[in-house]
């Protein structure tokens, strides 16, 4: 059986948001075709989820508020038909690559990360960017003819990031230049963001989330977004869509996962209970206030105080368990995208505008506060 989509990335995020968009696309008569789901590492403990992916439904429980009502309701992802292990199960993996006509992934925070140097061999490759430029040499070798990618790696630009480390790996490997041309110039590469909540796993797939999701896509020439959902976002430019994104939401989150470890607080904590502490309430409120919002303003990005208001919202759904241990999962990493990068934003739009705990938490963490 062809399917049309490959994705590399097995996350609950994955399946309660381009998955879920995709089942409710085909439901509706969109012919976009079914989709097969590539575990990307070697981890054990998703053998139980990658098997999972065998067409059947895969609950995705919606808890949280929808115009200040609250909702409960499970939807239902329907589109991933295969599972299979990069690790395990390579050849099946490069013949479905080279049939496909698009790709998605979401490999984590740390998915573009590479070994230094990294070129391609007979083994395996190790990055991610290393395999998907092996598969993309292997399709191009075939004569698969182009596709069309679609990171959504919390990576600014991330199309145009994750298609230069490709290129990088392709000229180190000493693959042709026309082989580098077709990838580069025949493929499309789309720059894309991300947002849902997704706060908790199901068994042995499925997830928790919020009502609220958004998929941003830039426009660009040759590109084709195969399907249309309410929360797909075509954009002519990402950037203020990202900047409040990373620079509101996500550095919110980074904001109290410093706070949650330097104070070591209760293992199973979530953000709605971390909240419901005054001073901590009031400690990122005022991170917000003083060293946020005031960026955003001087770079004339005017709704980002409405942008905070629902962000705050979102952090204290009561319907939603988002674990502070979950957050604080590659924090270091985190903290230097979020935070350096409002840093480069204020020194852009704001030069010496002052951010002394956005500063200590970047540079040395919040020891003092615990």
């Amino acid at each position: 059986m062809k399917t049309p989509i490959i994705q590399f990335g097995t996350s609950r995020f994955l399946q309660a948001h381009a998955d879920l968009f995709i089942s409710d696309a085909m439901r509706e008569g969109q012919g976009l075709g079914p989709v097969t789901v590539v575990q990307t590492t070697g981890s054990a403990d998703r053998a139980g989820r990658l098997a999972a992916f065998d067409g059947r439904p895969l609950p995705i429980v919606v808890r949280g508020l929808e115009k200040g009502v609250p909702v409960e309701r499970t939807e239902y992802t329907t589109c991933l038909v295969r599972g299979l292990s990069a690790a395990g199960a390579w050849a099946e993996v490069e013949r479905v690559f080279i049939e496909a006509d698009q790709v998605i992934s979401n490999t984590g925070d740390s998915g573009y990360q590479m070994p230094p140097g990294e070129i391609l061999g007979d083994d395996i490759p190790v990055s991610f960017p290393a395999k998907l430029t092996r598969l993309l040499a292997a399709r191009w070798r075939a004569d698969g003819g182009p596709l069309t990618l679609f990171p959504t790696e919390l990576v600014t630009d991330n199309g145009t990031v994750l298609a230069g480390l490709c290129e990088g790996v392709a000229r180190r490997s000493g693959l042709p230049d026309t082989f580098v041309d077709w990838m580069r110039g025949d493929c499309v590469w789309a720059n894309s963001l991300v947002d849902r909540i997704v706060s908790d796993a199901l068994e042995p797939a499925g997830a928790v989330t919020e009502p609220y999701a958004l998929w941003a896509i830039e426009t660009q020439d040759g590109l084709h977004i195969p399907l249309t959902h309410p929360a797909i976002k075509p954009v002519d430019d990402l950037t203020v869509t990202a900047r409040l994104k990373l620079f509101i939401l996500n550095l919110g989150h980074s904001c109290l996962a410093e706070r949650w470890l330097a104070d070591r607080r209760p293992a199973e904590e979530n953000v709605r209970a971390m909240l419901s502490d005054p001073a901590i309430r009031a400690w990122l409120d005022t991170i917000y206030d003083t060293e946020i919002l005031p960026v955003f303003a001087a770079a004339g990005i005017a709704e980002a105080p409405d942008y905070r208001a629902g962000v705050m919202q979102r952090f204290l759904n009561p319907f939603l368990d988002h674990r502070m241990a979950d957050i604080a999962m590659n924090h270091a990493a985190k903290k230097a995208r979020r935070i350096g990068g409002l840093l480069d934003m204020a020194n852009e739009s704001a030069p010496g505008h002052p951010a002394p705990t956005l500063i200590a938490i970047r540079d040395s963490g919040l020891e003092g506060f615990r």
